[in-house]
């Protein structure tokens, strides 16, 4: 597709300084750097996306954002809660911005902190996708489901008893060949504009998809998932060149990226 073809994309990081798993866990050091800086990498690097803008209501995480030169909105104080839906965070951003007069883009990709695998390709293929498919609310990257985790073999699990949640299906689906092909999400979702204004989610159907190689679908949240996605780095498991080379944001500024440990609070 040639960039004439393509759609106007622009990304959104949200990124809270709050978090009950991990103190600060979107700056927590991922093999060296901070988590936040995995997702904003790769979307710099993608060039797919003409503004990329951080969401927060935290000094250190703001600073973050200007240390990889990209914007920062401070969003209110009243849609920083644990609660809070990401897509009433984009929306309330994007009124404003309407309500200024500013020109929005067709498609706001979500860049997710938690996804740190999440590869520029991704970012590419996934807005193809959204442009060949115009009637699409809505895009997201996704990886097969595997078998221990299908529907049709988990368990409900009440008063130290277990059953199958879906016990006919279990009985006729009773191995991996009998089951259907189910999908999960991948690390990466966008959403056409006008879906977000006209009071859609981020997973607004119908929703374009395309498939992405695990493990790049890795979701981290625990301590223990810190642990693990550094063993996924450090054995080659999953590669990350954007990572170890310079990039530029949009308006082709150098990103200049250091590690942010020293913004680290200390915890118990």
């Amino acid at each position: 597709m040639t960039q004439a073809g393509r759609r106007e994309a622009w990304a959104l990081v949200p990124a809270r300084g709050g978090s009950k798993s991990i103190p600060y866990k979107n700056l927590v050091p991922l093999a060296g750097q901070p988590l936040l800086d995995y997702g904003i990498r790769a979307t710099l690097a993608s060039d797919r996306c003409a503004r990329i803008v951080g969401s927060t209501e935290d000094e250190k995480i703001a600073a973050r954002f200007a240390a990889l030169g990209i914007e920062c909105d401070r969003r209110p104080p009243s849609l920083a809660g644990d609660d809070t839906a990401v897509a009433d965070v984009a929306r309330e951003w994007l009124l404003r911005l309407r309500a200024g007069g500013e020109h929005l883009p067709e498609v706001l990709v979500l860049v997710q902190p938690t996804s740190p695998f999440l590869l520029p390709r991704h970012v590419g293929i996934l807005i193809d996708a959204m442009a060949a498919d115009p009637a699409a609310r809505s895009g997201q990257t996704v990886v097969g489901c595997p078998h221990n985790a299908h529907a049709w073999n988990q368990r409900a699990f009440e008063n130290g008893r277990v059953c199958f949640v879906y016990a006919e299906e279990r009985r006729r689906g009773y191995n991996k060949q009998a089951k259907p092909k189910h999908w999960l999400f991948g690390n990466l979702v966008a959403a056409r504009v006008d879906a977000l204004l006209d009071g859609e989610g981020f997973f607004a159907e119908p929703s374009a998809a395309v498939e992405i190689e695990r493990p790049y679908d890795f979701d981290l949240d625990t301590a223990a998932d810190v642990a693990i996605a550094e063993a996924l780095i450090a054995g080659g498991v999953v590669r990350l060149p954007h990572m170890n080379s310079n990039v530029s944001d949009s308006r082709g500024a150098a990103a200049r990226v250091e590690t942010f440990s020293a913004a680290m609070p200390e915890t118990k």
